[in-house]
């Protein structure tokens, strides 16, 4: 599929003045087209020397234009084969406490897990705090890789207490939400959640469980969920794809005085 109509291969001749500049007319073109279905997700875009003919300008414009793109995450290079417009990028909203598979079926995305390991540990100095617990404490620790529409997105470690997390052993984790067992299999009502998002940098592990190149950017999230009466519940690191995956929070300016 390469997304293109008549429209794409039509001369787009751009004005001559020094403003906006040559390069920026063709960055916004291109970006209309992507915006209005001229280039759909994953179509390849033309070569640049097709580019440079039919805005009449030269391929050093062109690449600059294009690497605007690329830049903001629209398009995509591949070595020997061109520039293809990148898919847009699964979003989460932050407003709700949810798991991310009711999040994204909601969306119309399909997800599938893959339960890589599901055994009891000594807590951490970290994660006994976390669960108000005593380190060396036995916890559950389970970790799945989330797959969105066939590609992993995420590499999920969740620890639990260990009579709560035994408990999960006999569950469908590869199709079902921990927060969604939680809540309506075991009538625990979920309250809040305390995050902490950072990045960092993918290493071998990571790279290997997300299929990305190692030393990629990643989203690093660390939460602790909590039941409707406060008691700390399930603790989380969560390890996303920056490049298919983002999350949204909408924040309103309240008053300063």
């Amino acid at each position: 599929m390469t997304g293109r109509n008549e429209t794409s291969t039509m001369k787009a001749p751009l004005v001559r003045d020094p403003s906006p500049s040559l390069y920026s007319q063709v960055r916004e073109t291109l970006r209309e087209r992507m915006r209005d279905g001229t280039y759909l997700p994953d179509a390849q875009l033309p070569a640049e020397s097709e580019l440079s003919a039919q805005f009449g300008v030269s391929r050093i414009t062109v690449r600059q234009a294009l690497s605007d793109l690329q830049k903001e995450g629209l398009i995509i290079k591949v070595a020997g084969k061109g520039s293809f417009v990148s898919r847009p990028k699964a979003s989460q909203p932050l407003a709700r406490l949810e798991g991310f598979s009711e999040a994204m079926s909601r969306q119309g995305y399909t997800i599938r897990n893959k339960v890589i390991s599901f055994k009891p540990i000594p807590a951490s100095a970290l994660v006994a705090q976390q669960l108000g617990l005593a380190e060396n404490a036995p916890v559950i620790e389970i970790k799945r890789i989330r797959y969105l529409d066939r590609e992993p997105v995420s590499l999920e470690i969740t620890y639990l207490p260990e009579e709560l997390g035994t408990r999960l052993a006999g569950e469908d984790l590869a199709n079902r939400d921990i927060f969604l067992i939680l809540e309506h299999d075991y009538a625990i009502p979920l309250g809040h959640a305390d995050l902490q998002i950072g990045a960092l940098v993918a290493d071998e592990v990571l790279a290997l469980a997300l299929q990305v190149m190692e030393g990629t950017a990643l989203l690093k999230l660390q939460r602790l969920t909590h039941t409707a009466e406060g008691k700390p519940l399930d603790f989380e690191f969560l390890y996303f794809r920056g490049d298919a995956f983002q999350y949204q929070l909408r924040v309103a300016r309240g008053r300063t005085d």
